[in-house]
């Protein structure tokens, strides 16, 4: 079968594209970056199509000849009218697939209660999957509530909360009830979507096997991590825009995925009907209880096998566009900040420290500084430095490190870093490693376009401490290097 995924840089679609090509099916994708996919291990056995879902005109040529579509998208970060963006991007989907003959469109929407009234992100997911069951195209909503995987959302949101804090004075939602479904399953009943009969054309809950209160769903993460169970106790005070705040300030998750995770557990998140069991049976083996989701989950991330991750999930509002190359700086304002060190270690040495920066390693100067940055990132709304790396060693373009974003690299040699940090201009930094006669060089460039005076201001302002954070990080990159293959000595990082 011939598919179409939307949505294929994201956390579901970048699991389901391998497994729907191990299945036999020929897939393409829709992507307004491509070099995102360029280190995938799939990469060379799909069709890449370039193009917004917002642009019809791309949708149509993505769908042309398709026999089925995988809509995968939402925007978890929306702001001011992206309800009616949404919704004119599905009925693009929808109008396209009707005119192509589509035999079936796939939609991953969320859990809800009936009678309720919704947030804004979950009205909005609702209103796309009605969209589609109208478009005359056979279609199955799948509606998901938390999903349990190595890198999702949810899952982070748990353990992090559940890790942090030894004593949880939480909002009243812990006391809601949630069922849980493990990723592996939701992959399975979206694996299978493809083959059900085309007189199907409905909504499906989803759910694993266990229905808890969302409290304890932090305390069986809590057995699982071999940690102690948390006491719990849940305040009235804390509203969905309060709680946000607090997730987004002691755990990695950004306020602008928090808080509609938070609005959609403002009531019970549970299975309404289990008519799925009638068009897909249950994997041979059964749904994954919860913790068992969570021990796997652990087990990956222990091993190194997240295969996708929130922490890539694009930011909103973060600059989007490559740098400009030089010649292209005319008419802009430009601060550089460029340093260059000569080391004895060789350019494979030195590169190795390059890729390696951020997450558990750091930035390898004035670690306060780097912590400083951060925290003031969070408390504007940004991702912050604990968003870390998805892979301690190997970057790919896409690939988020901490409040950066891989935007160019060329292993061994160079690596483009763009800002998603909260700053008034568009920020880059580059970090490469050149062969020199006597070992190599180290090249870093800082590159900022201010916006407006409070872009020039907040230059200006921080330009005291780069003698101090640029010069040391290339101080110490070179020094961490020349290090490799000698005894290992203790160099202070971040």
């Amino acid at each position: 079968m011939r598919i179409l995924v939307t949505g294929a840089t994201g956390y579901i679609g970048g699991r389901l594209v391998p497994r729907l090509l191990a299945a036999g099916h020929e897939v393409r994708v829709l992507v307004r970056r491509p070099e995102r996919l360029g280190d995938v291990p799939w990469a060379s056995s799909i069709d890449v199509v370039t193009g917004d879902l917002a642009d019809p005109a791309a949708v149509d040529a993505a769908v042309a000849g398709m026999d089925a579509v995988y809509y995968l998208v939402h925007s978890m970060g929306g702001r001011g009218d992206f309800e009616a963006t949404e919704l004119q991007i599905a009925r693009n989907v929808a109008d396209a697939a009707f005119r192509h003959g589509v035999r079936r469109i796939v939609y991953l929407g969320g859990l809800h209660p009936q009678g309720e009234r919704l947030s804004r992100h979950l009205r909005s997911r609702t209103q796309v999957g009605e969209i589609l069951l109208a478009s005359g195209v056979p279609t199955i909503v799948f509606q998901a509530g938390v999903v349990i995987g190595s890198g999702s959302t949810s899952f982070e949101m748990i353990r992090h909360l559940t890790e942090v804090l030894p004593y949880m004075p939480a909002p009243r939602w812990v006391r809601s009830f949630i069922q849980p479904i493990a990723v592996r399953d939701v992959l399975h009943y979206l694996v299978a979507a493809v083959d059900v009969p085309p007189e199907v054309n409905r909504a499906f809950d989803i759910g694993g096997p266990d229905v808890y209160r969302y409290g304890q769903l932090m305390n069986g993460y809590a057995v699982e991590a071999g940690l102690p169970q948390r006491p719990i106790a849940a305040l009235p005070v804390l509203t969905p825009w309060l709680a946000g705040q607090w997730v987004n300030l002691v755990t990695p998750i950004p306020r602008r995925l928090a808080v509609p995770i938070i609005e959609s557990l403002q009531f019970d998140c549970v299975m309404r009907e289990h008519d799925i069991d009638d068009v897909i049976p249950p994997p041979p083996e059964g749904l994954l209880p919860y913790r068992t989701a969570v021990r796997l989950a652990l087990e990956r991330e222990r091993t190194g096998e997240v295969e996708t991750s929130w922490r890539n999930a694009e930011v909103a509002g973060a600059p989007s566009d490559p740098l400009p190359s030089d010649p292209d700086w005319a008419g802009h304002t430009v601060y550089v900040d460029e340093r260059r060190r000569a080391s004895s270690a060789g350019p494979a040495s030195l590169w190795r420290v390059i890729e390696g920066v951020g997450g558990e390693n750091g930035w390898y100067s004035f670690p306060l500084a780097w912590a400083l940055r951060g925290w003031i990132d969070k408390l504007t709304g940004g991702v912050g430095l604990r968003r870390g790396r998805l892979d301690p060693e190997t970057l790919r373009v896409g690939d988020a490190v901490d409040f950066w974003r891989v935007e160019a690299i060329d292993r061994g040699s160079f690596l483009r870093l763009r800002a998603e940090m909260r700053v008034p201009g568009r920020a880059w930094l580059e970090l490469s490693a050149a062969e020199a006669s006597d070992g190599s060089e180290y090249r870093q460039r800082a590159v900022f376009f201010p916006k407006g005076l409070a872009g020039r201001l907040y230059w200006w302002s921080i330009l005291p401490f780069h003698g101090i954070i640029f010069a040391g990080m290339a101080n110490r990159i070179t020094a961490e290097a020349e290090a490799e293959g000698m005894p290992r000595k203790k160099i202070t990082k971040r």
